[in-house]
């Protein structure tokens, strides 16, 4: 008979997880993991089994992505390895996953125990926290450290690992309580108020301004300030703009909102960015998407304001002639009762991205109509302004690929300014990592599952993720999956053909897939679209089928504008 009094370490390991508030758990079950599992089965967690330990990584990732609640990656020492790029997603967007691994025995460490990897010091650079748990009394407290890491301040992803002998050995059911803290359910993350004097000079900067921005980052979603983003925007009439890559904080249906600052995807960014004399950064990174903060990005005559509500992503934005440590709510409310409009700048950049809208707009009819004419296949641009026709205000819009991410940014921008409403979007974060987008559909549909969800992925994308559909046949969750198929890796093709001397692509190509018939053989539905008039009622199909479905569009590879600017031949290797 088990001693009621004692747990293994693996299930105490479940119950503080289940105690900071974690819902969900995604895995490929090991036998290193057997008690953690055992543990959550006995509290009736929600547990995903996925088909790779990349895969259960996106999972979790999409998951806290939309929630804005850390959810758990479980996997074995060998499965972390393959967990490893979804670490390096998730750390790009900031996305508080908890990573945990069933490590090789401890009391064996170093002498090439079953499956011996140092897996704390390899997720360590990937990760804000990432430690070993070397005494079962501990455990607690270790996931109470990796919560409070992975939530506060510059929230991120964290890595534990448990050995395996510490996961199968028994504790005290009260192991590690007679200290404190004594209650480990979570606390509100602790946030950063202006320091008043420093707040007045930022305030004071953007009162006398002329031509002000705002540019909204990641930090801004995750501090869950994106509805005050969007009044601060609205009520002051200044143009918002969003970091490229990141989290999309207001609705591009919102009037404030303009597109993303980006000089090639939305190039009305520029002449904005570039004729401001004041441009507030707001939980956001001077990385390489915004030159460090220097020309000819910022011009040197606008004043660069950066707020951020850490220390640790203040100290990413030293270059800023204004720097204020700010929870990115506390500060936008501030901002928002300032008193001041910018009425005639703000109704500028408006008629700017109205023209832009109409530029493409014409410039897509013209290049459809030759389509017809011409017997071409169908343009990835039309292809993703005719899947956004299909959808809901409520639906969901995921989106993956090289050119297939940057075609589709530009669609939803373009249709966001007519009057298209989307319940969702996500794509993959900062290090562009294909595959994700398959992994992020499943995630929305999971947690919004009378919505549908469409994924646009490029068929070089869905091969490197793809496998992640058994996931949603497995749990029942029906997304609809539209393969942008130009039969290759064509982001890759056209910087080679701009960059080789031949004028050639290389090993970039695929054969002819037929990724409709796949999903058909897992028991879904299929179909393969070849001409323009059959895109909007095989989609219709797809999504009243009531299984997930696969739409193969065959398209022609177009170049993208940023592929375009950032591959000029012989000039750049690659984008930049």
């Amino acid at each position: 008979m088990s001693d009621p009094t004692t747990l293994r370490g693996g299930a105490l390991l479940a119950r503080a997880l289940i105690e900071k508030g974690v819902d969900h758990v995604f895995t490929l079950a090991g036998g290193f993991c057997n008690p953690a599992l055992e543990g959550f089965m006995e509290c009736q967690m929600p547990v995903i089994n996925t088909p790779h330990e990349q895969v259960a990584g996106h999972l979790a990732d999409g998951h806290t992505r939309i929630t804005r609640k850390p959810a758990v990656c479980l996997v074995g020492p060998e499965g972390f390895a393959n967990a490893v790029p979804a670490m390096l997603e998730a750390s790009g967007e900031r996305s508080p996953v908890i990573f945990v691994t069933g490590s090789s025995t401890l009391k064996r460490q170093g002498s090439g125990g079953f499956k011996e990897i140092d897996d704390v010091a390899i997720a360590a650079p990937l990760v804000k926290y990432s430690a070993q748990i070397t005494d079962g009394a501990r455990i607690s407290e270790f996931v109470d450290r990796a919560w409070h890491a992975a939530t506060t301040g510059y929230p991120g992803p964290v890595h534990l690992s448990l050995p395996v002998d510490i996961m199968f050995s028994s504790f005290d059911a009260e192991a590690g309580r007679d200290e404190r803290p004594w209650h480990r359910t979570p606390r509100a993350p602790s946030r950063a108020w202006p320091e008043p004097a420093a707040l007045d000079r930022v305030l004071q900067c953007i009162r006398t301004a002329e031509r002000p921005v705002i540019i909204g980052g990641h930090g801004i979603w995750w501090s869950g300030a994106d509805k005050t983003l969007e009044h601060t925007g609205r009520s002051l009439r200044v143009p918002v703009f969003n970091v490229p890559y990141h989290t999309k904080l207001l609705n591009e249906s919102c009037e404030a909102y303009m597109g993303l600052a980006d000089f090639h995807q939305y190039h009305p960014s520029k002449a904005a960015i570039h004729e401001a004399d004041v441009v507030i950064m707001v939980g956001g990174r001077l990385d390489n998407q915004m030159n460090f903060g220097n020309p000819p990005f910022f011009p040197k005559s606008a004043t660069l304001i950066c707020v951020n509500g850490s220390e640790e992503e203040l100290a990413n934005n030293y270059a800023a002639d204004h720097v204020l440590l700010s929870d990115p709510g506390a500060f936008l409310t501030e901002l928002g009762q300032l008193g001041e409009t910018w009425e005639d700048w703000f109704t500028l950049q408006q008629q700017r991205r109205a023209e832009w809208v109409s530029e493409w707009e014409s410039h897509i009819a013209q290049e459809t109509e030759r389509d017809a004419e011409l017997g071409r296949l169908i343009h990835p641009l039309q292809l993703a302004l005719d899947v956004q026709a299909e959808l809901g205000d409520e639906d969901w819009l995921v989106f993956d690929g090289g050119n297939t991410h940057f075609w589709n940014e530009i669609a939803v921008n373009m249709a966001g300014w007519r009057g298209r409403k989307l319940g969702g979007i996500l794509h993959p974060g900062n290090y562009s990592l294909l595959g994700v987008g398959v992994s992020f559909g499943i995630s929305a549909k999971a947690i919004h599952p009378d919505r549908q969800v469409v994924v646009v992925s490029g068929d070089g994308a869905f091969l490197s993720g793809g496998l992640s559909i058994e996931a949603a046949f497995q749990e029942g969750l029906p997304i609809t999956v539209v393969i942008d198929n130009n039969g290759g890796l064509d982001c890759i093709s056209q910087q080679q053909e701009r960059l080789f001397e031949s004028g050639q692509h290389f090993a970039t190509d695929f054969r002819d897939i037929p990724f409709h018939t796949l999903f058909e053989g897992l028991g879904g539905h299929g179909e393969l679209v070849t001409e323009r008039s059959q895109l909007g009622p095989a989609l219709q199909r797809a999504m009243q089928s009531g299984k997930t479905a696969c739409v193969n569009v065959k398209a022609r590879g177009v170049i993208s504008p940023i592929v375009a600017a950032t591959s000029d031949k012989r000039d750049k290797a690659s984008i930049e």
